[in-house]
């Protein structure tokens, strides 16, 4: 069924709300993302929920800190400032902690790592990439303290609704972690940003469409769409190279994509669209490389159907005003929630402060 009758306004030239936009309604300035490799490692590498990590995941591949010597973060913030500002003209930047759990420690080591950050004059908020099983009460209160006075983006690494595709790539959680890390989040004033993969072995079309359907209807803000593939040095490369998986083909990720962005809210923030490596990690598909001639083919895609995102969610009608997209988000970003107190997550107290 289809609810909105023309594409949003406030998507700009898009047919969907990318993160750029959304950064200058929100902020009133263009931002970018400084990445922090702070050293962790996560809970399905260091035997607490299992070993090995994820299948398909090697750090150096996505985290260009963690392919270089270490540095403090004071350091890369620094560096990554200044790399930035030359190349885009940007004066404001979050500090985005990427690679691996950046909330896999104790409250006094995070606290001293996002507070590094944060004093660079130039770093406006804070972006922390983690897992769902990893955010107990204390570390959001942590994280919520932060929201206070800044933007504070926290991102889970939800992959999939389905518990055999997270067992299959060797997460350590199921669904109903997701569920529990969204619902105490609620009421913080956290932009809370899920981590989605397509193109999972033994995943339908119907099954991709059915975490894209759940998405639509958590309070949750913003979404990373990454196609699986594979990099080097991996067990996924292993699996992949014995024929045991095989990668959505270009043609076939573009369609996945765009019926996915029409089934989420017009208010929900695409982060991202693609998943990808540097050249010298990447294994397959190779078409991920070019990711202006993926994003051009998926703004083609949804043209050439006349849709947009949220074309098929009832949650809106007619033409979007921005003041419907920020009430969506205000609704669900203080949304109380009783479940708030009660908590599937991993203690970390006991984790190494240094």
């Amino acid at each position: 069924m289809t609810f909105a009758s023309a594409v949003p306004a406030q998507f700009g030239s898009r047919r969907y709300y990318p993160l750029s936009r959304f950064f200058q309604d929100r902020l009133g300035f263009k931002v970018q993302r400084v990445t922090v490799d702070a050293g962790f490692t996560c809970p399905n590498v260091d035997g607490t929920v299992a070993v090995g990590g994820c299948v398909y995941c090697d750090n150096r591949s996505f985290s260009p800190n963690r392919r270089l010597p270490r540095a403090t973060v004071r350091e890369q913030v620094k560096r990554g400032v200044e790399i930035l500002s030359a190349r885009y003209g940007v004066q404001h930047f979050i500090a985005y902690f990427q690679a691996a759990t950046n909330t896999y420690a104790p409250v006094d080591k995070l606290r001293r790592l996002y507070d590094e950050a944060l004093e660079h004059p130039q770093i406006v908020g804070l972006a922390i990439g983690t897992r769902p099983d990893c955010v107990p009460n204390e570390i959001l209160d942590l994280v919520e303290g932060y929201a206070r006075d800044r933007y504070v983006c926290l991102e889970l690494g939800l992959q999939s609704i389905h518990d055999r595709s997270l067992d299959w790539m060797n997460r350590g959680h199921h669904f109903d972690s997701f569920v529990d890390s969204v619902h105490r989040c609620g009421g913080r004033g956290l932009d809370l940003c899920a981590h989605v993969i397509l193109g999972l072995p033994g995943e339908t079309q119907e099954d991709m469409l059915a975490t894209a359907d759940t998405l639509a209807a958590l309070p949750v803000h913003g979404v990373k769409i990454h196609n699986l593939h594979v990099v080097r040095e991996t067990p996924l490369e292993q699996m992949f190279r014995a024929g045991e998986v095989r990668m959505l083909d270009f043609d076939g990720y573009v369609q996945i994509v765009c019926d996915f962005l029409e089934r989420l809210p017009p208010g929900m923030v695409i982060h991202r669209l693609n998943g990808d490596a540097p050249p010298d990690y990447l294994v397959a598909p190779l078409w991920c490389v070019d990711k202006s001639r993926l994003l051009k083919a998926i703004q083609a895609e949804l043209t050439r159907r006349d849709s947009w995102q949220g074309k098929h969610v009832g949650c809106l009608g007619g033409e979007v005003k921005l003041e419907e997209l920020e009430s969506y988000r205000r609704r669900t970003l203080r949304l109380p929630l009783s479940v708030r107190t009660s908590s599937s997550a991993l203690d970390t107290r006991s984790l190494p402060a240094e």
